[in-house]
C-alpha cells in the first residue's frame, strides 16, 4: 500500500526523493549522513523510506548523524558505514603514496592519470613535477636528489622527438592502411581526400606519440607525481586513512589529514575512528605485526637468501583436482536439495573424458571476452612469483579480485632498457639515469628505506606474488594481451597464460580470448576507432 502525502509533504519529498509514487526512487538528499541513516534505519522498522524520512529527519536535521553515532559507537555494527559514498580527488601525489591507496582493494575505486597517453615534461614555476621529500631534502642528500630527479626529467623530455622521429621511421606510415572517401581502405600515400588525409596523420601522430610515452616513461621516478580520484564507502575510507595514518612517510600521513579533513565534510560519522584511539589501536595492531615478522625471519630465514627473481607458476591444484571442483560447482547450482560435498565425490567418479566434455560445452558459450566465465570457475587458483619493472607494475596492481602482496620498491633486481632506446643511440643518457638512481638509493636506503623509494624509477623490476583464481586470471589475461596494451604486460600476460596452460591443458581453454600476437604500433587501431567515432563523415575505420 503506498504512503499518503499532504501536498506541503509532497514539495518536502520531491527535494531528497526522485519520485513519490512509484516502488523504486533514487535517494537525492544531499547529505551522505543522511542518505546512509535512512538506509541502515530502513532495515529496522516497517515504514517506508519517505515517511522515515518525514517523521524523523524532517523534523530532526542532525538525525543522521545522531543514528550513525548510536549505531558505531554503541553498537559496534561497522557496516553501516558502507552506505555512505563519498569521492575525493587527489593532485600532486607521488607514485609511492598512490600505490598505498591503491593496495587498499575493497570498497573503493580509483581512476588515475595516465602515463601512457600523458607528455610528462611540463614545469610548474620552473620545476619538474616530482615529490620533494622534507627528509631528503633535510638530509646531506638533497641537491643530489634534486639532481638525479631532474637528470630523469630532463632526458625524458628531450628524448621525445627523438624517440617519435626513430619510430616514424621504422614504422613508415605508408605502412598503414586508411579509408578514403570511396570506402575503399588503401595505403597512405594513395589516399586522395584531403580531408581523409588529415584524419590519417592524426591517427598516425596519436599511435607513435603514445608508444614513445610507452617507452620513455620507464625513466621517470616514482617520485613523479600524478593525479587520482577515488570512489568509496566509508567504511573502506577510515580503513585507508588508518593505514595511511600509520605510514612510515611524511606525504602518506599529511594525505590521511587531508582526506579526513574532505571527507569530515560530508561523512564525519564513517570516519571518525581512522585515528582516535580505536584507530591508534589497529594501527598499533599493524605495526605489532611488522615487527613479529621481522622477529620471525631474524630467528629463522638465511638473510643470504638468493634476491634472483623470475616469473614463475610456483603453485596450483592437478588439473584432475581442479576440473572435479569446477565441474561440481557447475552441477551445484542445478541440483536443488543436493549438497556440494556429494556432488563432488560423484563427480571424482565420472571419467575424464566426460568431464573434459563438460568444460568444453562452456568454453563454447563464450562467444567474447565480456562473456566471463561463470563462477564455477573460481574454484581453482594459482600464485604465481612476479617480477617485472615497476611501470607494469602499476598497471596490474589495478586488479582487485586476487591476492597480492609486495615488498618495498628497491634497485636490487636491475632494470629493463627497451629495444627502442638501444637502437634510437638513447642508452647512454638512459643508463646514467637508471646508475645515478641506483648509487642515490644505496646512499638513502641504510638510514630512511621507505623515503629511498623515491629515487627508484618505474624501469627498475620489482617483484611481487598474486594468488588468482582461473575465473579472475582469465579476465586479466584476456584484458592484458589486447592489441592496444603495452607491449611489456601483454608479454608478461601471454608468459601468465603459457604458465597456466602446461599444467591445466583442458582449463586453461576457457581463457578463450588470449592474443598470443605482437605488434608494431599498439595503439593504430585504437586511435582509428577513436577518430571514426569523433568524424561526422566517419572515414576511417
Amino acid at each position: 500500500m503506498r504512503d499518503k502525502f499532504t501536498k506541503t509533504e509532497k514539495q518536502v519529498l520531491l527535494k531528497h526523493f526522485s519520485n513519490l509514487n512509484d516502488s523504486v526512487f533514487s535517494i537525492i538528499t544531499p547529505k551522505q549522513v543522511d542518505r546512509g541513516a535512512l538506509m541502515s534505519r530502513y532495515s529496522r522498522t516497517d515504514k517506508s523510506m519517505r515517511k522515515i524520512f518525514l517523521d524523523e529527519f524532517v523534523k530532526n536535521k542532525s538525525r543522521g548523524e545522531e543514528f550513525y553515532n548510536k549505531i558505531l559507537i554503541e553498537y559496534g555494527d561497522d557496516s553501516v558505514a558502507e552506505l555512505g559514498i563519498g569521492q575525493i580527488a587527489i593532485e600532486g601525489i607521488s607514485n609511492i603514496a598512490i600505490k598505498k591507496i591503491e593496495d587498499r582493494r575493497i570498497g573503493i575505486s580509483y581512476l588515475e592519470k595516465s602515463s601512457r597517453y600523458v607528455v610528462w615534461d611540463k614545469k610548474i614555476n620552473g620545476e619538474y613535477k616530482f615529490y620533494r621529500d622534507p627528509t631528503i631534502l633535510n638530509s646531506k642528500f638533497a641537491d643530489m636528489y634534486l639532481n638525479v630527479c631532474n637528470f630523469d626529467f630532463d632526458f625524458y623530455s628531450q628524448s621525445i622527438k627523438i624517440m617519435v622521429k626513430y619510430l616514424k621511421e621504422i614504422y613508415p606510415i605508408e605502412k598503414y592502411v586508411f579509408l578514403d572517401s570511396d570506402d575503399i581502405e588503401k595505403p597512405f600515400y594513395k589516399i586522395k581526400n584531403s580531408h581523409n588525409l588529415k584524419l590519417a596523420q592524426k591517427v598516425y601522430e596519436r599511435a607513435t606519440l603514445t608508444k614513445t610515452l610507452d617507452i620513455l616513461r620507464f625513466v621517470l621516478p616514482a617520485s613523479t607525481l600524478t593525479n587520482v580520484g577515488l570512489t568509496g564507502n566509508g567504511r573502506a575510507f577510515e580503513y585507508l586513512l588508518t593505514i595511511l595514518f600509520e605510514s612510515k612517510l611524511e606525504e602518506e600521513r599529511i594525505l590521511a589529514q587531508k582526506i579526513k579533513r574532505e571527507l569530515d565534510v560530508t561523512m564525519k560519522p564513517f570516519v571518525k575512528h581512522s585515528n582516535d584511539q580505536y584507530g591508534i589501536a589497529l594501527q598499533n595492531y599493524h605495526t605489532n605485526i611488522q615487527e613479529c615478522t621481522k622477529n620471525i625471519i631474524n630467528k629463522y630465514f638465511n638473510h643470504k637468501i638468493n634476491p634472483r627473481s623470475v616469473t614463475k607458476l610456483v603453485n596450483y591444484d592437478k588439473e584432475i583436482s581442479a576440473m572435479n571442483k569446477i565441474v561440481a560447482a557447475i552441477i551445484y547450482k542445478q541440483c536443488s536439495g543436493m549438497s556440494y560435498y556429494n556432488i563432488l565425490n560423484y563427480t571424482k567418479k565420472l571419467n575424464s573424458s566426460l568431464k573434459n566434455n563438460i568444460i568444453s560445452e562452456y568454453i563454447k558459450l563464450r562467444s567474447n571476452r565480456r562473456q566471463r566465465p561463470s563462477r564455477a570457475f573460481e574454484m581453482t587458483e594459482y600464485t604465481f612469483d612476479i617480477i617485472t619493472n615497476y611501470g607494469i607494475f602499476r598497471d596490474l596492481h589495478r586488479h582487485r579480485i586476487l591476492t597480492l602482496e609486495r615488498q618495498l620498491l628497491t634497485t636490487n633486481h636491475g632494470f629493463v632498457i627497451p629495444e627502442e632506446v638501444k637502437n634510437a643511440d638513447l642508452d647512454k643518457e638512459y643508463k646514467e639515469c637508471m646508475y645515478g638512481s641506483k648509487n642515490l638509493y644505496r646512499l638513502l636506503k641504510p638510514t630512511i628505506p621507505f623515503n629511498a623509494q623515491y629515487v627508484v624509477n618505474f624501469a627498475y623490476n620489482y617483484p611481487f606474488f598474486i594468488n588468482v583464481n582461473l575465473r579472475e586470471i582469465c579476465h586479466i589475461i584476456e584484458l592484458r594481451t589486447l592489441q592496444q596494451g603495452q607491449r611489456e604486460y601483454r608479454e608478461l600476460a601471454q608468459k601468465l597464460f603459457l604458465d597456466i596452460k602446461a599444467v591445466h591443458p583442458n582449463l586453461s581453454q576457457i581463457i578463450k580470448f588470449a592474443n598470443m600476437k605482437n605488434y608494431e604500433l599498439e595503439r593504430f587501431e585504437s586511435e582509428k576507432k577513436i577518430q571514426n567515432k569523433k568524424s561526422p563523415n566517419k572515414k576511417i575505420t
